[in-house]
This record gives structure tokens, C-alpha cells and sequence, in this order.
């Protein structure tokens, strides 16, 4: 397996698609790219842990329908054969339950194909980060699905890939929010209804580094390690 580090700045990505001209044409995308390299392209799930076996990317972009194994019930084998790699879903898939399927087995993100080309680099270098990202079309559909869940957790993708928890109702809840600036809990409230940090900004007229920073303080204060958590926990706390 290639074990060169990554340049600062840049990213090496596989390509997980069964559709060779998507495959073709998303890789000429990222071309345009300097700091996106493509290491390697695969048709199925067999393909990519062979692909696995030569090269080590840093991010994995992932279709769900696949054939043979589907992308999502493959997750595990590729986070075993590279712990490291994050999965990001390239989809056109809008189903809640596949949504929800990837991130509990340690999807990184999810993005539907109708996703513009610089978000969708921009997306690939904040899952390089350790961001949980997910397609504001998507996240309506995420928060409803473990809102409907009877469990006492309800489980997401957390930052790294790890499978963790956003914990359930409890009385000292309200501390915790008590602890959020009157900002903060509007932040809070606009990362619920799938807002980016850029919409925030626009819609608070506030600088987008402004919105990472309070970002960054709601998880701290909260005990959450990302945004998707941030929206389940606000939904399921009935704040939005």
C-alpha cells in the first residue's frame, strides 16, 4: 500500500461509483483542483478494498447503489481496511433510512449528486478535518428520523468517523442550554433547519468566522463533537 503523506493543503481521494461517465466526469471536476489528487477509481465494493490494498487516500467518495454490496453496508469494511480514511456518500439516494444506515456505520458525510462542484470540495476538506457533514436538503429528514426513535440515544456520525451518540433528555438539559449566549441559541436553532455557516452569517449579518466560533462554543458547551449532533440535539430537545 502507497504510504506517502499528503502535502499540506491537499487532499487524495478514491472514486466508489458504478457509473464509469459519472466516474470520468467527476474526476475531470476535481481536476480543476490543484490540492485534489485521485489516487483511484472503483466500480463496486470489491473494486475499492482491492484499490485499498495499493493506495491510501485520505477520503473516500462513496455511492450508495452499487452493485453486488451497497455502499452503505460497506462502510465497515472500508473503515477496517483503512481505520483512518473518512467516507464521504456521493449519492442521489434521498431516503432517510440510507442516510441514516451511513452515518450509524461511520459515514463521515453525505451529499447528494445535485450538490455544486465547489461545495462539494469544500465539503471533502472540512470530512479531512474531522467535520460531519451532511447536504442541508438532508437534515430535516435526519433530525425526523431519530426523533421517531424510542431509544434513549440516537446515534450519528461523530467527528473522525466513530459511531457516537446524542445523549437523551435529561433535567439538567436546561443548564446546559442555560449556558448558551442569546447568539448561541439562535445559531443553534438556524444549524437545526440545515443552515451552512455562510447562511448563518448572511442571515445574522455576522462574519462566517464569527459562526465558527459560536459553532465551536455550542458543541463545547453542549458536550457534542458536530452539527449534525448540534441539530438532532436542539430537535429532539423540541427547540425547533
Amino acid at each position: 500500500m502507497t504510504e506517502s503523506a499528503t502535502p499540506p493543503g491537499h487532499v487524495r481521494l478514491m472514486l466508489v461509483d458504478d457509473h464509469n461517465l459519472f466516474r470520468r466526469g467527476l474526476k475531470a471536476l476535481l481536476a480543476q483542483d490543484e490540492r485534489v489528487q485521485v489516487l483511484c477509481e472503483a466500480g463496486d465494493m470489491g473494486e475499492a478494498l482491492r484499490c485499498l490494498q495499493r493506495e491510501s487516500p485520505d477520503v473516500i467518495l462513496l455511492d450508495n447503489h452499487l452493485p453486488g454490496v451497497r455502499g452503505v453496508d460497506g462502510i465497515g469494511a472500508l473503515k477496517e481496511a483503512a481505520p483512518r480514511v473518512r467516507v464521504l456518500m456521493l449519492t442521489v439516494s434521498e431516503d432517510e433510512k440510507d442516510l441514516a444506515a451511513a452515518l450509524e456505520a461511520g459515514a463521515d458525510g453525505y451529499l447528494l449528486k445535485t450538490v455544486e462542484s465547489d461545495q462539494l470540495i469544500e465539503t471533502i476538506f472540512k470530512v479531512l478535518d474531522g467535520e460531519s457533514v451532511v447536504s442541508p436538503e438532508m437534515l430535516t429528514k435526519l433530525v425526523a428520523v431519530f426523533r421517531a426513535r424510542p431509544p434513549a440515544v440516537a446515534p450519528v456520525a461523530a467527528t473522525g468517523g466513530d459511531a457516537s451518540a446524542v445523549p437523551a433528555a435529561a433535567d439538567g438539559d436546561e443548564d446546559l442550554l442555560a449556558d448558551l449566549s442569546p447568539r448561541e441559541r439562535e445559531i443553534l436553532l438556524l444549524i437545526a433547519r440545515g443552515d451552512s455557516n455562510k447562511l448563518i452569517a448572511r442571515e445574522l449579518d455576522i462574519a462566517e468566522t464569527t459562526v465558527k466560533i459560536h459553532v465551536q462554543h455550542i458543541l463545547r458547551k453542549l458536550g457534542l463533537s458536530s452539527r449534525v449532533q448540534a441539530a438532532v440535539y436542539a430537535s429532539s430537545r423540541g427547540l425547533v
